[in-house]
């Protein structure tokens, strides 16, 4: 697995049925269409898009949101050789599709960001993609747009509930981004979507040095173990499929390379940019360094693509993803977690809030092999691959502080008994607290393994929070046999 890789592939009212992103399971399902969900995967800013987020039964109180991303769409990071590079222009202008209403303000407020704290090297990289030329990985226009996109839906989605007030504090939004320029790029964009023209003097983006957001909690020998096995999974899978061995003899044959070659330049990264911009797949000329000549082929690319698909379900059969993806995800999956419990107690009643805040909105910019274990670790295991400008969300949500009828003391008497006795009740109940999780707009938090026995007809139409505490905590070591991190991380084996 590298750094990046190509895809492997509730309304308010608690009677409406909520969409979902993961299918109900269907023996007969037929096959999916590789060209169908690579277009997907492009994630084309085309359409409109329903968000779900923000949803939730009346006179809920939205308290706090942590949002991952990854990046939007880039240029390859890997050049198919003897073939020319795409040709895709990377600097940024309104008057160039896909646009945004937003793109020319957005592109006018970055000019000023030396006014921001930059953590680390981020102040060296370029805050917007600025290359006629695309360079490798740059962050294109549509990328910049998916993210401007994303932000103006959070925007509408949350803006009834106040999350953050006028004059918001330093302390209550948090952006973090690995020291690539296209999650950084991709935060901004996303930021300003969310924050139109927000004060820079209020901001600190901190650095987050490992694509995984483990911060100081990075060494797991387990964790690398884990990965080499799946990574071993996948080579063997790969050197089976002989429709998949003679797909790239044919392409390696057109191109005059060894196939071998052809397979360590990962074509499909490049062909997925083709089809993406709705560009010709890359020719050589006929005799060209020993080639046949011609085209790569979409029925090529769709070989490569139906392997990817089938990985994916080979992945979630023999399980090593799962224990790989729980050690990689914990650290970051900790930190969501104790920041809903710091939120949780400040607002507890009878509690004075802290100055200057706690964190309302996070915002984590990273990459596929980022997003795609916290999907898997989450129990998400039939959901998508993570698309360009991929978004998952976890809100935390306090219950009506009284039923009706009551006293206005009593009821708050009431709550304050509710509050303790759950805080102090075996799994961490939280009494009036809940959680929802969200993947690119779509509720999925009765899908999550934290949630899933939880239910819809439940008395209580959200996920209690001390579910999530509990798992973050302990239970999600199951898959191991361990009871924490740090024993699954070090524990010896066999």
């Amino acid at each position: 697995m590298g750094e990046e890789r190509p895809p492997q592939g509730q309304g308010q009212g608690q009677g409406k049925s909520r969409k979902r992103v993961i299918p109900v399971p269907n023996t007969e399902a037929p096959e999916p269409d590789p060209i169908a969900e690579a277009y997907g995967y492009c994630n084309t800013p085309n359409h409109s898009e329903q968000a779900w987020e923000g949803h939730s039964p009346v006179d809920y109180k939205l308290l706090s949101i942590q949002v991952m991303i990854r990046h939007g769409d880039r240029y390859p990071l890997y050049a198919i050789p003897k073939t020319k590079r795409p040709a895709i222009d990377c600097t940024l202008s309104p008057k160039r599709k896909p646009s945004h209403p937003q793109l020319n303000s957005f592109i006018g407020h970055m000019a000023q960001g030396g006014r921001g704290r930059w953590e680390g090297t981020l102040s060296s990289l370029p805050r917007l993609p600025n290359h006629s030329t695309c360079e490798m990985g740059e962050l294109t226009q549509t990328g910049v747009v998916q993210h401007l996109r994303n932000g103006q839906l959070l925007r509408l989605a949350y803006k009834r509930h106040k999350l953050l007030p006028p004059n918001w504090s330093t302390k209550q939004v948090w952006v973090e981004t690995t020291g690539r320029s296209r999650t950084l790029q991709s935060a901004m964009a996303l930021l300003y979507g969310f924050l139109p023209d927000f004060d820079w003097s209020r901001l600190t983006v901190h650095h987050q040095w490992s694509t995984l957001f483990c911060g100081s909690a990075c060494d797991c020998p387990a964790r690398n173990r884990y990965l080499e096995e799946e990574q071993r999974r996948q080579y063997r899978l790969r050197a089976a499929d002989t429709e998949l061995e003679r797909t790239y003899a044919d392409m390696a044959r057109t191109l005059g390379l060894p196939p071998r070659q052809l397979r360590a330049a990962n074509p499909i990264d490049s062909l997925l940019c083709h089809l993406c911009h709705g560009l010709s797949f890359p020719c050589v000329a006929a005799g060209s360094a020993l080639g046949s000549g011609g085209c790569l082929t979409l029925a090529q690319f769709a070989v490569i693509r139906r392997q990817q698909l089938e990985d994916e379900v080979d992945r979630r059969r023999v399980g090593l993803y799962r224990r790989y993806a729980v050690l990689a995800t914990h650290p970051y999956l900790n930190r969501t977690a104790n920041r809903m419990e710091r939120f949780a107690k400040a607002n507890a009643p009878g509690r004075k809030p802290r100055a200057g805040g706690e964190e309302a909105f996070t915002l984590s910019s990273a990459h596929d092999v980022t997003v795609a274990p916290l999907l898997s670790a989450l129990g998400l295991e039939d959901a998508l691959f993570p698309r360009f400008a991929a978004r998952v969300v976890f809100e935390l949500w306090r219950s009506p502080p009284a039923t009706q009828g009551q006293h206005k003391g009593q009821g708050q008497g009431l709550v304050k008994a509710a509050w303790l006795k759950g805080e102090r009740s075996k799994g961490g109940n939280w009494g009036n607290m809940f959680v929802r999780v969200l993947y690119n707009g779509e509720d999925v938090t009765f899908h999550t393994t934290f949630c899933r026995s939880h239910g819809r007809n439940a008395a209580q139409p959200l996920c209690p929070l001390g579910n999530f505490l509990s798992f973050v905590k302990k239970d999600m070591f199951n898959v191991l046999n361990a009871t924490s991190y740090h024993n699954a991380c070090y524990r010896r084996t066999g």
